[in-house]
């Protein structure tokens, strides 16, 4: 289900539009239970809530009251805001991190109506939650939403939302930008906008100048925690996605492709001979569970992904969002880019299952000693010495059984392949778009790459747990 309407024809003065809009936004106000802390009179208490986008610029804590300046458990209020999407069953949409372990939420309307919210849904990946009152005889009003696809920078815009407490705020601007990446979540795809938006804001709607919302402020840009006109918003398309879901399970269900892909750089792009580093490049393939139904055999290691559907992939980070948006079964036509060939391959999508559990870090997993080995065939190549995988070096590196190839054994420092953050036990498992997985193979790779005057050489590398990624080093 989804939440729209017809654009308005007639557009409305600044005055009269806010008139028409205020009602359907409301202000959030929530309490926490937290232990308490010795502390200084003077000074709140610093509780944030987990998983929160920025969550430093929009939480807004109070010193607690007297009587609970000795107790051990005080209550913390956060201030936020939000709107209507359904008036006739009371829901309404706010930010995750407005909400976030809160132990009560109230709803406060523009006429001084103060309701009780249950949680209906969230998801902290989006920053996105889903709240419902019984509002009884009161009769409650919707926004319309728009299309965010369709704004351009220098559109004009209307943010309205709960401030620093005072409820009802309005403030102007425009697009300043599309498609920002604040590395806040897998999925950030903001809108930037200048229209002021303050601590309390989260969660409020950004609205184009026919009163659609084409947006959900989230987050700020700020030294000082006020607005400096650097202000972003949750596209409506996105949201709505998430919103829809929320709505009819509670949860968001998301599309899966099992692999693992890097950014399509300048180097790889020329050594891959694009015309551009545009698309997202496949590392590798991700080991499914029992039950997935993802359908990726047509995809191949090294292949680079131009398309996913009818939507280009400039960048990397643009499949995770497409695929995640997806449902679980949807078969999917994907341009790759395959040996200097575009070809286009078919894939069904699998569900991905949410997880929180924190994968080892590649610091963690190349902190191994480095024992002096005798090997007996070595090849030097860039500042770093590979050598034949045998069993003993397997065991040593913790290297997956799965993996074929040369083992790094040593990396000079400030060396090419160190510049490029290869690390003692990591494989190399194909030079220049062939596997190796002897010393000799190494060394005709390495004199054919010489002789043909390339100036860069390309790698798959592979961390000890398997996970591919690739490298093109500038050579001598």
């Amino acid at each position: 289900m989804s939440w729209g309407a017809e654009t308005s024809k007639v557009l409305l003065s600044i005055p009269d539009l806010a008139s028409e809009l205020l009602e359907t936004v409301v202000n959030i106000s929530t309490a926490q239970t937290v232990e308490g802390t010795e502390q200084d009179e003077n000074t709140s208490i610093p509780i944030i809530p987990k998983d929160s986008l920025l969550e430093e610029y929009f939480s807004d804590f109070f010193t607690p009251k007297d009587g609970q300046k000795d107790s051990q458990f005080q209550k913390v209020r956060f201030l936020g805001s939000g709107f209507v999407i359904d008036a006739q069953k009371g829901i309404i949409v706010t930010n995750y991190h407005v909400i976030a372990d809160a132990d009560d939420i109230e709803i406060n309307f523009t006429d001084g109506t103060k309701l009780k919210a249950k949680l209906l849904g969230k998801d902290s990946k989006t920053d996105l939650a889903l709240l419902q009152v019984d509002a009884g005889s009161k009769k409650l009003k919707a926004v319309r939403f728009g299309d965010s696809e369709r704004v351009r920078i220098g559109d004009w815009v209307m943010a309205i939302g709960n401030p620093y407490g005072f409820g009802g705020s309005v403030t102007v601007g425009i697009i300043s930008a599309r498609n920002r990446d604040l590395n806040a979540g897998p999925y950030d795809n903001f809108i930037q906008t200048d229209a002021a938006i303050n601590r309390g804001n989260s969660g409020g709607p950004l609205f184009d100048r026919n009163g659609e919302v084409i947006g959900i402020n989230t987050a700020i840009v700020s030294p000082s925690g006020g607005s400096i006109g650097i202000g972003f918003a949750i596209p409506s398309d996105m949201a709505l996605s998430v919103i829809n879901q929320l709505r009819d399970f509670g949860e968001v269900r998301r599309g899966w492709l099992a692999i693992r892909i890097q950014p399509v750089t300048e180097d790889i792009a020329k050594s891959l001979k694009l015309d551009n580093a545009v698309g997202a490049l496949v590392a590798g393939k991700i080991e499914q569970e029992e039950g997935n139904n993802v359908d990726n055999s047509q995809l191949q290691t090294g292949d680079v992904i131009l398309s996913f559907g009818n939507s280009k992939i400039k960048h990397a980070r643009d499949l995770p969002r497409l695929v995640a948006e997806s449902s679980e079964g949807k078969v999917v036509n994907i341009t790759v880019l395959r040996n200097g060939q575009e070809k286009t391959v078919e894939v069904k999508l699998g569900r991905l299952i949410e997880t929180d559990a924190n994968e080892e870090t590649e610091e963690e997993i190349n902190n191994k000693k480095n024992n002096d080995l005798s090997e007996s065939m070595t090849v030097q190549f860039l500042g770093m010495t590979l050598s034949e995988l045998t069993e003993d070096l397997r065991h040593h590196y913790s290297i997956s059984d799965k993996l074929r190839g040369l083992v790094v054994t040593s990396v000079a420092q400030n060396s090419a392949a160190d510049k490029k953050r290869i690390r003692v036990g990591e494989v190399i498992i194909d030079l220049n778009q062939s596997s190796v997985t002897t010393i000799n193979e190494a060394k005709k790779r390495i004199h054919k790459l010489r002789e043909s005057g390339r100036k860069n050489a390309l790698f798959i590398v592979a961390r000890p747990d398997g996970e591919l990624r690739f490298v093109t080093i500038l050579m001598d």
